[in-house]
């Protein structure tokens, strides 16, 4: 199976040809999704499924439009880069609320889809351009050009500023660095539900610190300069604005001395709220703002003295105006309707997908290895939707549910008796995965094994994440392909989710606040033990490997674990604790300004003496998220400490794990290192 690991970067991991963000239309009668033409084909083209029928209709093919793919902007690789995105062709769309339209933007341009004509127009609109939303009433199209928040018609005509940057570090309608990478909002601009008005985040980055980013195999090429907003540094300045379509302005007050983060906007039926964050993250408020004054005031508010968490999908607002939320009370992030608790002890709201009418469709669990959709009503009150074992999100509009399903056995989107189509690739490597609950703190903990494997011993490889920004251990098969090929290579494979990993209920995430590393690091032994006590396994021959979060765990493994851990393959490590952005690192290890300690106790420089087992350091050199100066400093501090390692670069790589096969040198380091023949 050498082939494996070119077929897995081939095909983006077996993602391709797969249907990708998927809507319904209002009256819950039609599916748009996007989806390439085959399983290693990265342009994604825009398909509408009727429900009724069955039929399917491609109608936005970026190879008949001539758009053929271009080098990206800065602007576009940053957007990727964000929202891990990877794929090409299509790369968002939206509709007016009649569905009479949809904007798409391919290429950076903008395209116009006549749903009744069944035409395809691409617009004049001023190139490159990104996070283009057409208005709810059909009339305009709002983009983002260089920064500047532009307006055009929907007939072609009227290409205009809306908000023009006063200067080189403004922008207008963008989300900043931290917001994209670390709140989960890519959007800067919102539509009033009339498509009279837009709320429009202005963000100005003049107090951001300026790094750099270079290629060494363009040595005549300038390095990129990118604002990044380092811990314990100055954050992006930024404020909201109400705009008219005819350019009228006013500035929103949150009346609010220690904002610092715009979490998210919301602008429904019920007028327009915005989420707010202080620098500390210990509090979280939604205030309601009305756009003729800007004025603003307090509709909810949630303290923590650790961090205030923030939840995708909310906060959202039912048809008669009642406002969902979540709240954590003691070990439960429950799903609040007007601020009571609606949903059970136990079962841990993960994201809010939506309302419709009265009903809501939500994701959680009751089990950290699944997740569920559920929907809540008062009429109805509390219905699981799923039952197949898997992690399934969905939609809900019209009465209608999509449920975008993945389990053990694979991916379906499905919307009652109605599949759409998937042209995926089959892996020839089958992820077969034994669930633990490992140790006293039953650590959910997944073992794959070689396939046919007849009870002999073997050798370990560990292949955690460990960070808090995802589980590894849920039943979805994508998660373990890269895992069950090392097994099929001669090894014992485990993957555990430790305390601060989502899934488990706010106490268990914020078990970590202060130390990242302590609990990382004896949760993983603990898995490796209680693997050991169900499994034979050569305890004398332990790898682990990671990437980002995981990176840095395998490299914290043998530098502070060298009895258990016999030799790492580290990807894009956080190893610098000051190296990494405000709001994610903050939320953790708080503001270093303020205390040191925690930044200096989790970061590995000062671990560099202590190496006495292999260490194979992976990097892209174009990684604006975890930047390179991570692994060269570690690096640096190894070499002065005369302890030799390996540092694989990857020139041109980002934070996303490059189209190329790693595996295979990461497989030959680690059976070299373990002597393995």
């Amino acid at each position: 199976m050498t082939e494996y690991p070119s077929l897995l970067a081939r095909t983006q991991r077996f993602r391709l040809g797969r249907p990708q963000r998927v809507t319904l239309t209002p009256d819950g009668r039609r599916v748009l999704f996007l989806r390439s033409r085959g399983a290693e084909d990265p342009v994604r083209c825009l398909w509408q499924l009727d429900l009724e029928t069955g039929a399917e209709r491609l109608l936005a093919d970026p190879l008949t439009l001539g758009a053929g793919e271009t080098a990206p902007s800065a602007q576009e690789r940053a957007r990727r880069e964000r929202a891990r995105d990877q794929g090409s062709g299509v790369v968002a769309y939206n509709f007016d609320q009649t569905v009479r339209l949809i904007a798409c933007t391919i290429g950076e341009e903008l395209h116009l889809v006549g749903m009744r004509t069944g035409t395809v127009t691409q617009l004049a609109a001023r190139g490159p351009l990104t996070d283009a939303t057409i208005s709810p009433d059909g009339a305009h199209v709002a983009y983002v050009h260089d920064g500047e928040l532009r307006l055009i018609g929907t007939d072609g005509d009227d290409d205009r500023p809306l908000a023009t940057p006063e200067g080189p570090d403004v922008t207008y309608g963008l989300a900043e660095h931290v917001a994209a990478e670390s709140m989960e909002r890519h959007r800067g601009h919102w539509w009033s539900p009339e498509g009279d008005r837009l709320a429009v985040a202005r963000v100005d980055n003049s107090p951001v610190r300026v790094w750099y980013l270079s290629d060494p195999t363009e040595p005549s090429a300038p390095p990129t300069a990118q604002r990044y907003p380092a811990a314990g540094t100055d954050n992006a300045i930024v404020d909201l604005w109400i705009f008219s379509v005819d350019g009228r302005k006013t500035r929103v007050d949150f009346g609010w001395g220690e904002y610092e983060y715009l979490v998210d906007v919301v602008w429904d039926a019920h007028g327009l709220m915005a989420v707010l964050q202080n620098r500390a993250q210990t509090v979280l408020r939604t205030v309601a703002i009305s756009p003729e004054t800007g004025e603003a005031r307090i509709l909810a508010e949630t303290h923590d003295p650790a961090w205030t968490q923030i939840v995708p999908g909310v906060p959202v607002r039912t048809g008669s105006g009642a406002l969902v939320a979540t709240g954590d009370i003691d070990e439960t992030r429950h799903l609040t309707v007007d601020g009571t608790p609606v949903t059970p002890p136990g079962l841990q709201v993960y994201e809010v997908h939506g309302v419709d009418g009265e009903t809501v469709l939500f994701a959680a669990t009751d089990e950290p290895t699944e997740r569920h959709l559920w929907t809540w009503s008062a009429a109805d009150g509390l219905i699981r939707v799923t039952s197949a074992r898997g992690c399934h999100s969905g939609i809900r509009t019209a009465g209608t549910t999509a449920i975008l399903g993945a389990t053990l056995d694979g991916h379906a989107v499905t919307v009652g008796a109605r599949t759409v189509k998937d042209f995926s690739a089959a892996s020839p490597v089958v992820p077969e995965v034994n669930f633990l609950k490992a140790g006293e703190l039953e650590l959910r903990t997944a073992v794959l094994l070689p396939a046919g494997w007849r009870g002999e011993t073997l050798p370990v490889l560990m292949d955690p994440y460990g960070g808090a920004a995802m589980q590894r251990v849920i039943a979805d098969r994508d998660y373990y392909y890269a895992s069950q090929w090392f097994a099929d290579q001669g090894f014992a494979v485990i993957v555990a989710d430790g305390r601060g990993t989502p899934g488990r209920g706010p106490r268990w995430e914020r078990t970590i606040h202060g130390d990242r590393s302590t609990f990382l690091l004896e949760d993983q032994v603990a898995a490796l033990h209680a693997a050991a006590a169900q499994f034979p396994l050569d305890l004398s021959r332990v790898a682990i490997r990671g990437w980002s979060a995981g990176g840095y765990l395998a490299a914290m493994a043998v530098l502070r674990r060298p009895e258990t851990f016999h030799c790492a393959v580290a990807g894009a490590p956080v190893t610098d604790m000051w190296l990494y952005d405000t709001h994610w690192q903050e939320r953790f290890l708080g503001d270093p300004r303020h205390d040191p300690a925690p930044y200096e106790n989790s970061s590995l420089l000062r671990d560099a003496p202590n190496l006495s087992r292999p260490l194979m350091l992976i990097h892209g050199l174009r990684d604006d998220n975890v930047y390179p100066a991570h692994t060269l400093r570690l690096s640096a501090a190894l070499l002065a400490a005369r302890k030799p390692h390996t540092v694989l670069p990857l020139p041109g790589g980002s934070h996303m794990p490059p189209g190329v096969d790693l595996l295979t040198p990461e497989l030959i380091f680690i059976r070299e290192a373990l002597g393995i023949a």
